[in-house]
């Protein structure tokens, strides 16, 4: 590997195929960094581990970074509705017994277990859960799906809920779910040249989607998740909401 580069890890999810698009569709760009495409803990370990320099990674991290900085414009956020961080369950909240947290989350689970607490009024029984969860979900056991597994399992079960827009309906905020985020001090240019990259990206979603098609959702449906249920803009409301997630988060603690 050369050190030289600067170590990139990014989420593999539907959600990020415009940065994807945008970083290699810039060439000097590329020549700079080594990017790999990892599910959202993934991202995590190998930023808090120092695997990589920069990583788009899930915002619950963020007080356990002895340093860090925020990178960019952007992130991955929603304002309500967020399509792909869903709880699904047979029976309504207040009868659930237990709930599998999925594996490939660290923001979202402690997402569910603030709102669990907190919003829900609920104490369900919180189980890890390992690759195939997703079978174990009935009766009175509910589960934590995020990323695109979503979009296969939508129906499959009498009670959906999205943890973004729970999230909205009790703080009336945006939710950010993921920035991107160094492990020390990037030199300027360099963040300028990323953050055009994902700025050109978000303004090719056309092209984005041709060049990463998903077999479960239409043009169509791709195109209307990544324009209105992900919002990418890193602006004062989502700090604010970023802040509010935080404040949260220590008070579990």
């Amino acid at each position: 590997m050369n050190q030289t580069k600067i170590r990139v890890s990014a989420v593999s999810y539907l959600n990020t195929i415009p940065f994807i698009h945008g970083i290699e569709n810039s060439p000097a760009l590329l020549e700079q960094i080594e990017l790999s495409r990892d599910i959202p803990s993934e991202c995590a370990r190998k930023l808090m581990s120092g695997e990589v320099d920069l990583g788009l990674v899930p915002v619950a991290i963020l007080p356990q970074m002895d340093e860090s900085f925020i990178v960019t414009d952007f992130c991955i956020g929603a304002v309500g509705e967020v399509s792909s961080v869903l709880l699904f369950s047979d029976v309504p909240l207040e009868e659930i017994e237990e709930v599998y947290l999925d594996y490939q989350s660290r923001t979202s689970v402690q997402l569910c277990h603030i709102l669990c607490r907190e919003y829900w009024k609920i104490t369900p029984k919180f189980i890890k859960a390992e690759p195939g969860f997703e079978s174990k979900i009935k009766d009175k056991t509910a589960g934590l799906v995020i990323g695109d597994r979503c979009f296969g399992m939508k129906g499959k079960h009498k009670y959906q809920y999205d943890l973004s827009k729970e999230w909205y309906d009790w703080k009336k905020l945006p939710f950010v779910f993921a920035v991107w985020l160094s492990r020390s001090e990037l030199s300027k240019s360099f963040e300028q040249e990323f953050n055009t990259a994902l700025q050109n990206g978000l303004g090719d979603l056309i092209g984005a989607i041709k060049k990463y098609p998903y077999e479960g959702l239409s043009h169509d449906e791709l195109l209307a998740y990544l324009e209105k249920s992900i919002d990418y803009h890193l602006d004062d409301d989502k700090v604010k909401g970023l802040n509010e997630f935080l404040a949260a988060l220590e008070s579990r603690v």
